[in-house]
């Protein structure tokens, strides 16, 4: 039990770290909430259509998954595997759904857990069905994945993923087993390479 409170505290702590981080990349100039006040929730920006609405009407017949319950999976999605599971297990739909954490910061629990070098959770997610992007292909160590995307596409290697982290952030999160990507990357577009600003939880042995 203690393991898994630990575990479950550091979600909490990584995400909190990430998510309330200055050097967070901000997608636009929205002027940030007062630190010091209690955060009243997501708010979601005004919008009226300056354009003829679209001609198709969707019928939304079936319900939306709750964002608080989404906001939490991404969050465990970070170090907890358990918490994932059981969480997924309780609304598979969960397995692609995407957190919107303001000024265009999406983030599925694939995103989280790829940028957090968690394998375990990659791997679960994946097997899963979870969508898999250039970004957890560095992290994973798939460099003839990450090769054939930059192939496609090379302004990918300028590409950000969730906060803002780059494909070179992740290939360094992938530890030894992304060494290869990494070198590739730097290869095509070499970098200066920061210390990753926060602990990465070991996976837990025979997971």
């Amino acid at each position: 039990m203690s393991e898994l409170c630990s575990r479950r505290s550091f979600a909490a702590l990584s995400a909190a770290f990430i998510l309330g981080s200055p050097d967070r990349v901000a997608a636009d100039d929205t002027p940030k909430a007062d630190a010091t006040k209690p955060s009243p929730g997501p708010i979601e920006t005004t919008f009226e259509r300056d354009y003829a609405p679209p001609e198709f009407k969707p019928s939304w017949k079936k319900p939306q998954l709750n964002r608080l319950f989404v906001q939490d999976f991404v969050i465990y999605a970070h170090s907890d595997l358990d918490m994932v599971k059981r969480l997924l297990e309780k609304a598979p739909r969960l397995l692609n759904a995407t957190m919107d954490w303001g000024a265009g910061d999406w983030e599925t629990g694939l995103g989280g857990a790829s940028h957090m070098g968690r394998r375990d959770i990659v791997e679960f997610l994946l097997a899963k069905g979870a969508r898999i992007d250039i970004f957890c292909a560095a992290m994973m160590g798939q460099l003839e994945a990450v090769r054939a995307f930059l192939t496609l596409q090379p302004a990918l290697i300028d590409a950000k993923g969730p906060h803002g982290f780059t494909l070179h952030f992740h290939a360094q999160v992938g530890g030894k087993e992304a060494e290869k990507v990494l070198d590739y990357l730097q290869s095509v577009k070499k970098v200066e390479l920061k210390p990753v600003p926060f602990p990465i939880m070991p996976a837990k042995k025979g997971q």
